[in-house]
């Protein structure tokens, strides 16, 4: 059975950082892609970073770049999000996914599992 445990949300003052973590169990984490989407309130799931199988290449939502690094461990089965200067409107709630085996495109269509979310909330 498939597991993903998303950790490390909370509350921070705008330009401020937090980094999410999620614990995978279940299936061969190396071989697939992995990533993180986000929904804020009233507002669509949007695709945050992907990390792929392989090589890690990385894929960025235009909103995050410069600002979030997705990361990967391997060894222990963990993903990361390093999220740096905080704006409000990251504030949401945020799930980390598996993508169907292969994928290398951040979108919904090709999640094919997520965690249970961690909210982050950023105030002005």
């Amino acid at each position: 059975q498939i597991h993903l445990t998303e950790s490390g949300g909370g509350s921070v003052p705008a330009g401020g950082s937090l980094r999410l973590s999620c614990v995978a169990s279940g299936f061969p984490y190396d071989a697939y892609s992995m990533g993180w989407f986000r929904q804020a309130p009233g507002k669509e799931r949007e695709g945050v970073a992907q990390i792929q199988f392989g090589d890690s290449t990385t894929l960025y939502a235009d909103s995050v770049k410069g600002r979030f690094t997705i990361s990967r461990d391997n060894a222990k089965n963990t993903l990361y999000l390093q999220m740096n200067s905080l704006k409000p409107e990251d504030t949401a709630m945020y799930y980390c996914v598996r993508f169907r085996y292969g994928s290398r495109r951040l979108r919904e269509a090709e999640a094919a599992d997520w965690g249970q979310g961690t909210r982050v909330t950023v105030s002005s």
